[in-house]
């Protein structure tokens, strides 16, 4: 469990302690229940549960808890209602002190609670001589969202991009550009990676023709897989050669959608192939896994085929290869063992989940995965296109994800340039890139993991709504203001004897909600939690905007602490973004 913390206590955490300094001897473990509330800042509804364990009246003891802290600098007014809640409201001057507390702080004032521990996270995972897809998109996008937040919780997190670069699809590959070196003639001019990677799509599926339709050239593959596992070296430089051309054409990708990975973070199928002879053997000795009809299988109770026979996982095939499973099991002992891993994270799609589920059960048995290593598959729905289905070309086939983000960078311009018609050239085209890429990671990220959702560019960019161009164009509002005060403005401190307006107080108080909005992400692996926060966030700034002026406020010092609280609002808004892998551009 994250315990990110405040610098300084919470106010819903001050006020927890305040009642709990008042309960009744004996109940000092007793919990106030606090939480926010429609009616007042905070509701407390500890009374009900704690009179019941001490046999008395909660509206009663509910009054006495009113009275005892009553006189705390915290609270302005503690109000009984219904059977037996509190409804609390805060003073002006403690929202505004932990306004003070907050601003002027890189990370607004939060703390990392989770210091040395190792968190190993699984996404992105493409495959080696095949380009991105739509499907890709989800798994590297929440899995960025995640390294982000937990490394800012404080956690090592090592990121593993685990790159599908072996197998039988690499023989055939490896020969026929062996046997057909006329067709490579090299290109006039350095290839971009999306040139290389669609040249190497190209040839794949014209070897896998000839594979499927040419029995000689399927033996000879064949055999090519088992020299490439051999380490024959004409066989392993062509394999490198077009790993290192997709490895170019990935980080082009990463590149473009602004996530963490590189080169270092990419762990192939092939570095656990010397692995897997040994998880063979060592499963099969332990008793975890046994032999049925050829092959080393896994079995689970409970877990059967649409025929009712037992669906096993399948260690190693009749014919001595072996699959997804013992590549796993393999990765597992490596994180655990070698990487000192506490917890795994696998951030694929949920059709996956099986999968995950007897994979993680096989590794428990085996020891590889300690009752201390928490494992889990962050699962996702699916991109979908207009029609509601899984998203695809009019051809049918799978859409490249390169052609997804064209698309978001070209309607982002246009929606830059209306807003903003002096932006030209790079400034222009690093704001529709900020803008673009932002808008389809937010709408990414803002959905709930689980669910599906419509891949539609036109809401995606749109100012109005939950969007993250909308958050965007918050923080640029803010940045314009800012811009605008004066140097005494931005430099004074905050007045804390002054009255706070309902917007201002609204929008104060939101401040404060940033760690728990954090702490609900590294609970729950859900990044919508912080984006709701963060949309909350944005809208109680607008309300402010529109209530209350900064630069016209009626005194000084009014002036000053609107400003301070744009500040603020600004910084906590950037934090967010930046968690979530979003830029904000503090002009729009």
């Amino acid at each position: 469990m994250s315990t990110v913390t405040p610098l300084a206590a919470s106010l819903d955490q001050r006020l927890r302690r305040a009642m709990a300094a008042v309960l009744p001897t004996g109940a000092a473990d007793a919990d106030p229940i606090v939480r926010p509330s429609d009616h007042a800042d905070f509701q407390a509804n500890g009374a009900l549960a704690l009179a019941k364990r001490l046999g008395t009246n909660p509206r009663e003891l509910a009054a006495r808890i009113a009275t005892s802290v009553a006189n705390d600098e915290l609270i302005a007014s503690c109000e009984v209602s219904g059977p037996g809640f509190l409804n609390v409201t805060l003073t002006d001057a403690a929202i505004l002190n932990q306004v003070a507390l907050r601003s002027g702080d890189a990370r607004a004032g939060l703390r990392p609670g989770n210091p040395g521990r190792v968190t190993v996270v699984d996404y992105s995972q493409p495959n080696i001589a095949k380009e991105m897809h739509v499907g890709h998109l989800r798994s590297t996008i929440i899995g960025d969202a995640l390294v982000r937040i937990l490394e800012f919780d404080g956690s090592k997190v090592v990121r593993q991009n685990h790159l599908g670069d072996w197998g039988t699809q690499f023989g055939m590959l490896i020969q026929y550009l062996l046997e057909h070196t006329d067709d490579q003639a090299a290109p006039d001019r350095a290839e971009s990676g999306s040139e290389a990677i669609s040249r190497l799509n190209a040839l794949y599926r014209t070897a896998r023709s000839k594979f499927d339709s040419d029995s000689e050239f399927a033996e000879r593959a064949r055999a090519r897989v088992v020299e490439l596992q051999a380490g024959d070296a004409t066989t392993l430089a062509s394999w490198q050669r077009i790993v290192a051309e997709s490895k170019v054409y990935f980080n082009e990708v990463y590149d473009r959608l602004g996530v963490l990975l590189d080169d270092a973070d990419a762990v192939g199928e092939s570095f656990y192939n010397p692995m897997l002879q040994d998880i063979a053997k060592d499963l099969e000795t332990r008793g975890v896994a046994q032999r049925s009809d050829g092959a080393l299988c896994v079995f689970f109770d409970g877990v059967n085929g649409p025929d009712g026979n037992p669906t096993p996982l399948i260690i190693q095939k009749s014919d001595g290869g072996f699959g997804y499973a013992a590549t796993d099991l393999a990765a597992i002992r490596h994180r655990v063992g070698t990487l000192g891993a506490s917890r795994l994270l696998y951030v694929v799609d949920s059709r996956q989940a099986l999968h995950f589920r007897m994979v993680f059960e096989t590794a428990r048995r085996a020891g590889y995965l300690p009752d201390s290593v928490e494992a889990v598959h962050v699962s996702f729905g699916s991109v979908l296109g207009p029609d509601g289905r899984p998203f695809k070309t009019r051809a049918g086939d799978t859409v490249r994800l390169i052609s997804l983000l064209d698309e978001a960078l070209d309607r982002a311009r246009i929606t830059v340039q209306e807003k903003n018609q002096s932006l030209v050239g790079e400034l222009l085209d690093q704001r529709a890139r900020e803008v673009g890429i932002g808008a389809v990671k937010y709408a990414d990220l803002s959905t709930g993991r689980a669910r599906d959702y419509v891949f539609d560019i036109d809401r995606m960019v749109s100012l109005n709504g939950n969007t993250g161009v909308y958050l965007q164009y918050a923080h640029a509002r803010i940045h314009s203001i800012l811009r605008k005060a004066s140097a005494a403005d931005l430099a004074a401190s905050i007045d804390t004897t002054g009255a706070l307006e309902p917007a201002e107080r609204r929008l104060a108080m939101l401040l404060d909600e940033l760690a728990p909005a954090i702490v609900s992400v590294t609970d729950t692996l859900e990044p919508h939690r912080l984006c709701g926060y963060l949309y909350s966030l944005a809208q109680a700034f607008t309300d402010f905007y529109e209530a209350c002026p900064v630069l016209r406020a009626p005194t000084d010092e009014v002036r000053a602490n609107r400003v301070i609280l744009c500040r603020l609002t600004g910084d906590t808004l950037k934090i967010g973004l930046a968690l979530l892998g979003i830029e904000a551009p503090d002009e729009l």
